[in-house]
């Protein structure tokens, strides 16, 4: 349900911005709609114990322009994040989150270095190995947050956000991807 509500929420958000705005697809250099895909490393933060600590991402995310210069978005990530404590045991942490974004762009053409923020709901289960056995584990949604920072050239994206989701559960992430839509008008 919450899902849906943010989704909505988005979809509203966009045609109102739509609708105020008479120039932006008129006289813009790029087209209004973008899709990026990406993966990328994972780096658990704030984490108790001696083990390896990683983990990976995947990133699904569509974003419409309000202009050349500022982009507005639904992030959809899956992120898993290892842990391995004192004793020997490993946990694996999955996030998922759903989070509306936002991108300002600082040059208008070609190496284009962006920051953004977002916010939205993570939700997390983990995945505990005791005695050869692994078990999932659910747990509760949590509100969340991220800066970002990164950069686009040609169809190729780079970025890396810190996601702020409490309960040590905050993570560094690094992607690369590529988006489609969105180039040059």
């Amino acid at each position: 349900m919450k899902r849906s509500l943010l989704f909505l929420a988005f979809i509203a958000f966009a045609l109102l911005s739509k609708a105020q705005s008479t120039t932006t697809s008129s006289t813009g250099i790029y087209h209004t709609f973008k899709f990026d895909i990406g993966v990328g490393y994972a780096i658990p933060m704030g984490t108790t114990g001696s083990g390896t600590k990683a983990g990976a991402t995947f990133t699904l995310q569509p974003h419409y322009r309000l202009s050349d210069d500022f982009a507005i978005g639904l992030r959809l990530e899956g992120a898993g994040l290892g842990y391995e404590d004192e004793t020997g045991k490993t946990k694996i942490s999955l996030l998922e989150s759903y989070c509306a974004t936002g991108e300002y762009y600082l040059m208008k053409e070609g190496f284009r270095p962006f920051i953004g923020a977002g916010a939205g709901f993570f939700d997390q289960s983990s995945l505990k190995s005791d005695n050869g056995t692994a078990t999932l584990v659910n747990s509760a949604t949590n509100f969340g947050v991220f800066p970002e920072v990164g950069f686009e050239a040609g169809h190729f994206r780079m970025s890396a956000d810190y996601d702020i989701v409490g309960k040590n559960n905050n993570y560094l992430a690094f992607k690369i991807g590529v988006f489609f839509g969105g180039g040059k008008k």
